[in-house]
């Protein structure tokens, strides 16, 4: 077998691209069990005898994971070389879906699905930084984005395939097919992804140091609370269809595949506005986001007005994602897999903040539409965290930027 090549000799653009549909493969695997879970939530319930509110605990357990597993794993991962890492990362996300697919109740499903999402945040984190050390520093917001394409393709083909699986075999065959996708990427990233170690200067230490900047703290409380609008959308955008806009339930998944699309477009674009101007793009999709989501409340009762704002929505967001993500590398300064792996941890708290607020105004009785209320307020919060960045941005200019990544300022 031939060796692998090394970081230095991959200078064809095949073979970067080839690297990099490699790490796209792995975020589309995570992307499809990330997400299957909750298209056969009531075929798991039955397989384990629980009802659907508990078996809906799996969902949680995961996102619980990927919150935890995100940060110590990068952290602790520094010093290793980084497709050694990438390789270890997978196969503890194929050995998770092994258990999913053979537990035998549902609490060795809970515990199956906290462990899948632990190596989630530390696989985007590491395989971002692959990417971006694979291209001209102009093109690491495409490249990272590409490997961001994986996640976003997933929910418009691999979830769907996946859940039709699950209905169709049997809750398991979701997460056999899965295990197949993460075999699949493993030896795709023997194959094609270079050798690259990490840098010689980086510990644990300097990776923790991340945690003290205040530039990574606004980031991430962006993320965790801007971004939580979306979720606040998303997590109950099924009602929104059918009681809101009126369509029948056999609507819902033709709404989530706009969403879907809407989410492909989104990444692809983002990487493109992050290499022309990375914090303006930034900027100015936390606040589209936050107009859209109050749009969504003003139109959901018309059903073209719905799936507009709905497309527009996941575009926006899906922008936000990669340019948060582009954002944590720039700031965190040497711990930069730290900074791009709490991007995940802390979208994960979004995905868990908004769906809880959207729960609270709809048991007040405020209606279907009051989750877009609040996501627009929350993004609203994104929009406040964004501005005392860029305050501090002019003053550490004014008197001595701190260090960041070695791309040049945007």
């Amino acid at each position: 077998m031939t060796a692998p090549p090394d970081v230095r000799q991959l200078s064809t653009r095949r073979g970067v691209v080839a690297a990099v549909v490699a790490l796209a493969l792995g975020g589309f695997a995570i992307g499809t069990t990330e997400f299957v879970t909750m298209g056969v939530l009531p075929e798991i319930a039955d397989g384990v005898a629980v009802d659907i509110p508990t078996a809906g605990h799996v969902i949680s357990a995961y996102a619980l994971g990927v919150v935890v597993g995100a940060p110590v794993i990068a952290a602790l991962g520094a010093r290793l070389p980084r497709r050694g890492l990438l390789v270890a990362l997978v196969l503890a996300f194929l050995l998770g879906n092994l258990g999913s697919a053979l537990a035998v109740g549902h609490s060795s499903l809970l515990l199956a699905r906290f462990v899948t999402g632990l190596p989630h945040g530390a696989y985007f984190g590491v395989a971002s930084l692959v990417a971006a050390s694979l291209v001209r520093a102009e093109l690491r917001g495409r490249a990272v984005s590409s490997v961001m394409l994986g996640l976003a393709v997933a929910n418009v083909a691999g979830v769907p395939a996946a859940t039709w699986l699950g209905q169709t075999l049997g809750w398991r065959a979701a997460y056999w097919a899965v295990v197949v996708l993460a075999g699949a990427t493993v030896l795709a990233v023997l194959a094609v992804v270079p050798s690259s170690p990490a840098p010689a200067e980086v510990t644990v230490a300097t990776e923790l140091t991340a945690l003290r900047r205040p530039q990574v703290l606004l980031t991430l409380l962006v993320a965790t609370v801007g971004f939580g609008g979306m979720f606040a959308v998303y997590s109950y955008i099924s009602p929104l269809t059918t009681e809101e806009a009126g369509l029948p339930r056999g609507a819902v998944p033709w709404v989530l595949l706009v969403f879907g699309v809407g989410g492909v477009l989104g990444t692809a674009l983002g990487g493109r506005l992050a290499d022309l101007a990375l914090f303006r793009s930034l900027l100015g999709a936390m606040g589209a986001m936050g107009l859209l989501l109050a749009l969504v409340a003003l139109l959901a009762g018309w059903v073209l007005g719905l799936l507009v704002t709905l497309f527009l929505l996941s575009a926006t967001a899906s922008v936000l994602v990669v340019t948060l993500q582009l954002r944590l590398m720039e700031v965190a300064g040497e711990a930069q897999m730290l900074g791009a792996a709490l991007n995940h941890s802390a979208l994960n708290a979004a995905n868990a903040l908004g769906a809880w607020l959207g729960g609270v105004v709809i048991a007040a009785g405020l209606g279907w539409t009051a989750p877009a209320a609040v996501g627009a307020a929350l993004a609203a919060v994104g929009l406040v965290a964004l501005t005392a960045s860029a305050v501090l941005r002019r003053r550490e200019l004014r008197t001595g930027p701190v260090r960041t990544a070695p791309a040049p300022a945007r």
